[in-house]
């Protein structure tokens, strides 16, 4: 039998919610050539693949942080799915903005967060883990315990590792790296090839460029 990391990622892959092309990167906004491209909002439009995400999100939160009084998604990639898993567990949902409202009240945390709740941040995808992070301060200044972090996907990057590990957050994810690479090759999205390209990559994005095209 699959494990989930692996099932997941073969969804993910199929709806197009993951582009691999190693030998034609695509170039994030930071600059990065990057042989993947994400987008798990895709997932919002497959009733088969949303369902089955947000079922295993709260069955993680439920299996791992059963204490949770509050779930907070951060945005906008995990707007939806926080509010998916929040209304299938009966608890107060609230989003995290990446930065604060330039009218009105200011808001950066849009909802009811009580002070002392204990809290699950829902994220979509998890790179270096910088605006993941930001989500997690914002809950602490407004008095909220984080119990831990959830989210679809993960790039693995070892910094992101880091930056989690220093901040005192415990991390799940439904599947990463490692497993999608393991996903696209069972299922032909690449080639046997092309696996030393990708996982060259991951160790670290900042620098690397893709090889020449080969004709085997």
């Amino acid at each position: 039998m699959k494990n989930l990391d692996l099932i997941l990622a073969e969804k993910l892959l199929k709806i197009s919610a993951i582009k691999l092309q190693p030998e034609n990167p695509f170039t994030w906004a930071s600059g990065w050539n990057s042989p993947i491209y994400t987008d798990n909002r895709k997932t919002l439009s497959y009733p088969d693949v949303r369902n089955f995400i947000k079922v295993e999100l709260s069955r993680m939160i439920l299996e791992n942080f059963g204490d949770a009084e509050a779930i907070a998604g951060v945005a906008t990639g995990a707007i939806a799915q926080g509010a998916l898993v929040s209304d299938t567990l009966g608890l107060p949902y609230v989003y995290v903005r990446s930065t604060p409202k330039d009218h009105g009240l200011e808001n950066l945390i849009e909802g009811d967060l009580r002070p002392g709740k204990k809290v699950v941040v829902i994220e979509d995808l998890i790179s270096t883990g910088g605006s993941s992070l930001k989500a997690v301060e914002a809950i602490r200044k407004a008095g909220c315990e984080v119990i831990g972090m959830v989210a679809i996907f993960s790039y693995e990057f070892p910094v992101a590792v880091e930056a989690f590990k220093n901040a005192g957050v415990p991390l799940i994810t439904l599947s990463n790296y490692s497993a999608l690479i393991n996903a696209a090759l069972e299922t032909g999205f690449i080639r046997e090839a092309d696996v030393e390209a990708l996982r060259e990559w991951r160790k670290d994005p900042a620098v690397w460029t893709p090889k020449a095209p080969t004709n085997d």
